[in-house]
This record gives C-alpha cells, sequence and structure tokens, in this order.
C-alpha cells in the first residue's frame, strides 16, 4: 500500500506551527507590541524587577514549550501563548543585558545576529531547509523556537538601539520599520526574492516594529510616548491576540476536516 498526499495537505495535517497569512502578521506584531509593554508591566508598574521578572516569565516559557512539544501538531491556544512568553522573555533578556550587565545595545545586537546566524546555519547543515511549512519534527521545532527567540533579543536590541540609542524616538521607529518590512514584501511580490529569506527577514523585523509601537503608546509624552500607559496596552492587546489566535484555532480544526477527507481520497492502494 502506498500513499500519495499532496504537500499542501500534509502541511495542514501534521505542521507543528501555523499557517503563514494576514492574521498570523496580525498576531505576531502584537505579541511583540506586548512583551515590550507587559515585560515594563511587571518590571516597574508591579516592581518585582528585572530579575524576578525573567525568572517567572522564563519559567513559564519553559511550561509553554514543555506543553507546545507535547502536542502531536499545531494547537492554536498553546503555539501563540509560547510566543507571547518567548517574546516577553527575549525583551527582558535584553533588557538585562543593557540595564544589569552594562551590555551597549549596539554590542547585544551583534552579539544576537551572530547566534541568529548561527543557529539558521546549523539548522540549514542539518535539515537542509528553513522553511517553517516543513516542520514535521521534534528536532525542526527545537531549531524553530531557538531561532524565534534569538529574533525575539536581538530584535529588542536593534529596536532600542534606534529609537533610543539613536534618539530617533518611537514614531520615527514605527515609520522606519514599516517602509523596511514594506521593502521585503515588494521584493517578494515584484522581485520574486527567497521566499524563506523574506519571511525570517520579516519576522525579525515585526519585532523592533511591535517594540517602537508599545513604547509609542505606552510611555509618557516626556518620553515620546502617548501616555496610554503599559497595562491599558498590554491588555487591550491580549484581547485582541486572544480573539485572532481563537478564530485561527476555528479556521484550523475546519482546515483539517477538510484535509483528512481529501487524504483519505488520496490513498490508493496496490496490488
Amino acid at each position: 500500500m502506498t500513499e500519495t498526499i499532496p504537500h499542501h495537505i500534509r502541511t495542514i495535517l501534521f505542521n507543528r506551527v501555523p499557517e503563514i497569512t494576514i492574521a498570523f502578521w496580525v498576531i505576531k506584531i502584537l505579541s511583540t507590541t506586548t512583551g515590550e509593554t507587559f515585560a515594563d508591566y511587571l518590571n516597574v508598574d508591579v516592581g518585582l524587577g528585572l530579575t524576578v521578572t525573567t525568572w517567572v516569565m522564563g519559567g513559564l516559557l519553559v511550561a509553554a514549550l514543555i506543553a507546545q512539544f507535547a502536542t502531536k501538531r499545531y494547537t492554536s491556544g498553546i503555539y501563540w501563548t509560547a510566543v507571547v512568553l518567548i517574546s516577553v522573555v527575549g525583551t527582558l533578556v535584553t533588557d538585562t543585558l543593557t540595564d544589569v550587565l552594562g551590555v551597549e545595545l549596539w554590542a547585544s545586537t551583534v552579539f544576537f545576529s551572530a547566534l541568529l546566524a548561527l543557529t539558521f546555519g546549523i539548522w540549514f547543515i542539518r535539515e537542509r531547509t528553513l522553511s517553517i511549512h516543513t516542520i514535521f519534527t521534534r528536532r525542526r521545532e527545537a531549531f524553530y523556537w531557538v531561532a524565534i527567540l534569538f529574533t525575539f533579543a536581538l530584535g529588542t536590541a536593534a529596536g532600542d538601539l534606534i529609537t533610543e540609542g539613536f534618539g530617533l524616538g518611537y514614531l520615527v521607529g514605527v515609520i522606519l520599520f514599516t517602509a523596511l518590512i514594506g521593502v521585503i514584501v515588494i521584493a517578494r511580490y515584484s522581485f520574486n526574492a527567497n521566499i524563506v529569506f523574506c519571511f525570517w527577514a520579516a519576522y525579525v523585523l515585526t519585532r523592533p516594529l511591535g517594540a517602537s509601537i508599545g513604547d509609542l503608546l505606552s510611555q509618557a509624552p516626556a518620553d515620546g510616548g502617548l501616555g496610554i500607559g503599559t497595562t491599558a496596552t498590554s491588555v487591550t492587546f491580549l484581547i485582541v491576540i486572544v480573539a485572532v489566535a481563537t478564530y485561527l484555532g476555528i479556521k484550523v480544526r475546519k482546515q483539517r476536516g477538510d484535509a483528512e477527507v481529501v487524504e483519505l481520497a488520496s490513498v490508493s492502494v496496490t496490488v
């Protein structure tokens, strides 16, 4: 007996990360914004401090990743919980390097760029692909989550370097990173640039974009923000994340139901 299952059907049924759609990018940007504002909320507003906040959120991230690896395929609620938590932890790692250890933002940017490049290099050597449409094994998923952590840490460092280190401000940061993502979109759809490169480039840039949006909304006017506050910004964005993630979960269940029908029809038996 042989099975002939179309690639897109196999992706829907077995891939451990979500389909790349507009909703995916919406949640990604919102999660990065929440990572920035919620880390500041716990650290400053609640008064936990960087060290305690990092340990608490790190523990929650480990628990979320254990749950994620325990699933057999992409589960919307678990996956996006892990993304939100890793966005918070990525922010805290960079903030700890900067505020506690005194590492310059440019050095953190170079350091995390090197770690991300190393991760991609090892991932490609071992798996011969960096495509997230083929995350069918635990090893590939491990590479994926390590890369995600470094993209968040790198995005935080690069974003803070440009908006704060260079003194350009949060609004300029939002405009700049939006424009850079626009360039990637044009390169992909007008010049047929490599889809995997474009995905990861956009993924990295959505981190400083989200962080700039979060700081623009939450920081005081005296610091270049709109003064909405970290609490209101975090809660509002978390509500939107839950709503969109719920929609994606319903959509995926429907897709899988349809895909299972196609899978059965694709099975051919030879005697």
